[in-house]
């Protein structure tokens, strides 16, 4: 199962004509689909030449199914492609209905402030503004790697975070989620993905601004989502189901499909409401999905996933689910997750996970009935690409990226080394242990836990810059254990 194709315009080929998802399919001899009954649908190899041929004879350059289709070619004289085409052009919720596996993308604050365009600390996202070829080209990598999904790099784009501690504001909110959406768009058209407009916790709700002030901040960004026509709303990263539920609230106004994902594990959020109560009241909210993103590692993320499935399916309510956890192990976190580990947020790389462990995750999530699978901080591309590869058969097709990589380490029997070549294999890298290289390192750490978390008032929104007193504080109490 292959993405590259023996067809061939000039110098591009078939995936880069009409993108990884139509390409690699055209190269199986039949494709069972499934249709809004749930009949099986065959589609022949010849259905997607005569597809092919349209598609590569309309224009020169770069040619994705959307703008193929948004040109009204005559399909009719083919029932199945302008079906599969449909098919593919369907909404998040309907993709999801009919069994499709989604692939997120990863991690785009902690990758972009390792590239050196986000500052660490705020993690507010100018780039997108900024620095748009940065944020474009990291999109194509997630593209490339399997994602069919583009979120905006809109996290923490809302007014009150750009100003907060004496974050200079040198774009307003509103130019960095236009900019944002513009970009995600931009690659999700070269790949036939998705667009998700994201919004995130909010300093105002920690300083325990009112409902309506909060959720006054919620609309300003889905009012840019709505005039950007964005696919579907995610509202990420919470780490309070109240404020969640707010953020629902807003977003299904738009009438667009809505995610929500809270950062909590087993424990549930910092008000001790359980995984599945969280789920439950997300969805009488209004949210189709729910699930469960960043703070964790994949095995406490798809853990907690369980629980809010639990719950939703006791209170009789329907919903679907995903997760996006951190690229790091947490055995060792508390309820707040990794921001309380004395290696967050510079020395984190010792945990980092292997593609081999992300292929795992990925069957795990789905084995539990997550069919929108992702990642958040520390997910590069090629963890993505490894989700991809490992959910191929499900999905019917291998990410462009894999291109370049042998699955489970088959390019190695490339290698000039024999004993390197001898580790092209699937039970070697399943079985093997990686060693961190550091003798005096200790396997866990002890959390700060300073237990903090809505109305207090190292918690609290202030403008201006953290002062020395008020870090002289800090540290004081740091060194004193809390």
């Amino acid at each position: 199962m292959r993405v590259q194709s023996p067809f061939r315009t000039q110098k591009d080929s078939v995936a880069e004509k009409s993108g990884p998802v139509t390409a690699a399919i055209i190269m199986a001899p039949a494709k069972k689909v499934r249709t809004h009954a749930g009949k099986p649908c065959i589609i022949a190899h010849h259905v997607f030449v005569e597809f092919l041929m349209h598609a590569c004879s309309f224009e020169a350059g770069r040619l994705t199914l959307r703008t193929f289709l948004q040109k009204e070619v005559a399909l009719q004289s083919c029932q199945t492609v302008t079906y599969f085409c449909k098919l593919l052009l369907q909404n998040i919720l309907e993709r999801l209905d009919a069994g499709e596996v989604v692939i997120g993308d990863g991690g785009f604050v902690f990758a972009l402030e390792k590239r050196g365009y986000v500052k660490a600390g705020p993690w507010t996202p100018e780039a997108a503004a900024e620095h748009p070829e940065a944020v474009r080209q990291l999109h194509r990598e997630f593209l490339r790697a399997g994602s069919n999904v583009m979120q905006t790099f809109t996290f923490y784009a809302s007014d009150d975070k750009l100003e907060n501690r004496g974050n200079t504001q040198r774009f307003t909110g509103q130019q960095i989620n236009e900019a944002a959406c513009d970009l995600a768009r931009e690659v999700a058209n070269e790949g036939d993905a998705l667009v998700a407009g994201g919004v995130s916790q909010t300093p105002s709700y920690l300083s325990c601004k009112s409902e309506n002030d909060v959720k006054a901040i919620f609309k300003k960004q889905i009012d840019v989502f709505v005039q950007k026509s964005v696919d579907f709303l995610i509202a990420e990263y919470f780490e309070h189901v109240e404020e969640a539920e707010w953020a629902v609230q807003v977003l299904k106004t738009t009438g667009k499909p809505v995610a929500a994902t809270l950062c909590i594990g087993p424990e549930g959020d910092l008000n001790g409401v359980s995984p599945g109560d969280c789920a439950v009241r997300l969805v009488k909210a209004g949210a189709q999905i729910v699930g469960i993103n960043c703070h964790f590692d994949p095995d406490t993320c798809v853990k907690t996933v369980k629980m809010m499935k639990e719950g939703v399916e006791k209170a009789g309510l329907k919903a679907h689910y995903m997760t996006q956890p951190l690229a790091y192990h947490t055995p060792d976190c508390n309820r707040q997750g990794f921001i309380d580990l004395p290696e967050f947020p510079f020395s984190l790389e010792p945990r980092i996970l292997s593609r081999w462990d992300m292929q795992k995750y990925a069957r795990e999530a789905y084995n539990a009935g997550v069919r929108f699978i992702g990642g958040c901080c520390g997910f590069e591309p090629y963890h993505i690409r490894a989700l991809a590869e490992e959910l191929a058969p499900e999905r019917g097709f291998l990410p462009a990226g894999s291109e370049k990589h042998g699955t489970w380490g088959s390019g190695l029997e490339m290698h000039t080394k024999p004993w390197v070549r001898a580790r092209a294999r699937r039970d070697y890298w399943e079985k093997l242990n990686p060693a961190s290289g550091r003798p005096y390192c200790p396997s866990m750490s002890i959390p700060d836990g300073w237990g903090v978390t809505k109305g207090h008032a190292d918690l609290m929104q202030q403008k201006e810059a953290t002062s020395k007193d008020q870090l002289k504080a800090l540290f004081d109490k740091a060194s004193q254990g809390h």
